[in-house]
């Protein structure tokens, strides 16, 4: 297969919109990433997204960053602070892990520390599935590894779920309850509409399972990745701005630009893969021909200095916001694909000048790093950050903390 790679900000923002270019990044991970929302293409796409789009307004995301989201960062955050320290990567796992279950549609019946600890390892395992393009070690043993977690998973958890949902469906159907009882979550949405993803009833049982396993790693692991490369990035700046990290704790937007300008530098994933179904032209010189693979290098691309300024490749919070062109660069993606839960994870940016709380959204990420700051939280000096090297995504494998309260 021939590869162009485009490294350009505006080369990779044309690729994005073009509908002709199908997503192909995940297709080593089909074991958990076929036929989700993330890898479909054209109509299936279009039909799914019109199904979950109603569960990610900005209504609802307002509701979880005034209300939901403060407490579920307290339940992880403060006994983590008396304990005196802690992990930032296992902090941001559990503290969205809750939220991602209850959009995923993921009952936690028990509510103990066992049960969480039960769904963050599926959790982990299947975020190793999802990004298996860029695995370094033996690919067949983590398919294999995934898809046994993916069985635990749908008998542990999904199963007494989907029957609760049902039941709920079947009340709705003979009126004994009206349909605002029902939960909003994924689940529902796809069991209510079961009979439109496949005509086999195993075959939507199939996807409906990766579905959900997708929407729980991928709030989780996309967040938890997020925020440790923003403590990591503002513990640095801090170093020579102390100043910043008072103005960070006195300002919940200026911690949102924060966030923002590490998300720019650190998106969740280095690339974005596309395979061209026609021959088209994606600028004057730049031809492409169909079948090519289109590498959108998201990293390059995120530190253009023609559209970021000369200083790109470094974290400055202080940064002007190019004209048209968001701050986090294309760290949510873009076009069909971009990311359905950006406003939920980092925020909603205010129109210039207003800073209306009543209609803004902070997002989980820039909360969850405010509340460590709060803490006092700085990097544990007798333990470095380590790296993951299981990944050729550049990512944090541990990142210890400890706390001056």
């Amino acid at each position: 297969m021939s590869e162009i790679t485009l490294t350009t900000y505006h080369d990779v923002q044309r690729a994005f919109r073009r509908k002709s270019l199908k997503q192909a990044l995940y297709d080593e991970g089909g074991v958990i990433m076929r036929d989700v929302l993330l890898t479909l293409h054209g109509d299936a796409h279009r039909s799914r997204r019109r199904l979950e789009n109603r569960l990610f307004r900005r209504e609802t995301f307002h509701l979880y960053d005034s209300e939901l989201i403060p407490r579920l960062i307290a339940e992880e955050v403060e006994p983590a602070a008396a304990n005196g320290r802690a992990d930032c990567l296992g902090i941001g796992h559990r503290a969205t892990l809750h939220l991602t279950a209850l959009i995923a549609g993921v009952d936690r019946p028990a509510g103990t520390a066992a049960e969480t600890e039960r769904l963050y390892h599926f959790d982990l395992t299947f975020s190793e599935g999802a990004t298996l393009v860029h695995a370094t070690g033996n690919r067949d043993a983590v398919r294999q590894r995934v898809a046994t977690a993916l069985a635990a998973f749908d008998e542990e958890f999904l199963q007494p779920s989907i029957a609760r949902r049902r039941s709920l469906l079947r009340e709705v159907r003979t009126g004994t309850i009206d349909e605002a009882s029902l939960s909003k979550d994924v689940l529902t949405v796809l069991l209510a509409h079961e009979s439109d993803l496949a005509d086999d009833p195993d075959t939507a049982a199939a996807i409906i399972r990766r579905e959900i396993a997708f929407f729980l790693q991928a709030g989780s692991h996309s967040s938890a990745n997020a925020f440790t490369h923003a403590m990591d990035d503002l513990l640095t700046w801090f170093e020579e701005h102390p100043q910043d990290r008072r103005r960070c704790l006195d300002d919940p937007l200026f911690m949102q630009r924060c966030v923002h300008e590490s998300l720019r530098l650190h998106p969740a994933s280095p690339v974005a893969w596309r395979v061209a179904t026609e021959d088209m032209v994606l600028r004057e010189g730049l031809a492409v021909a169909q079948g090519t693979r289109v590498i959108m290098d998201l990293m390059a691309a995120n530190r253009d200095p023609d559209v970021f300024g000369p200083d790109a490749a470094e974290f400055n919070p202080h940064r002007p916001e190019p004209e048209g062109v968001p701050r986090w660069g294309h760290s949510f993606g873009g076009g069909m694909h971009v990311c359905i839960g950006m406003e939920l994870d980092g925020g909603t940016t205010p129109d210039r000048g207003a800073a209306d709380r009543a209609h803004h959204v902070i997002g989980v990420v820039p909360q969850l790093v405010g509340a460590m700051l709060a803490h006092g939280a700085r990097r544990d000096p007798d333990h470095p950050p380590g790296w993951d090297d299981t990944s050729a995504r550049p990512n944090f494998a541990t990142y210890p903390i400890v706390f001056d309260q």
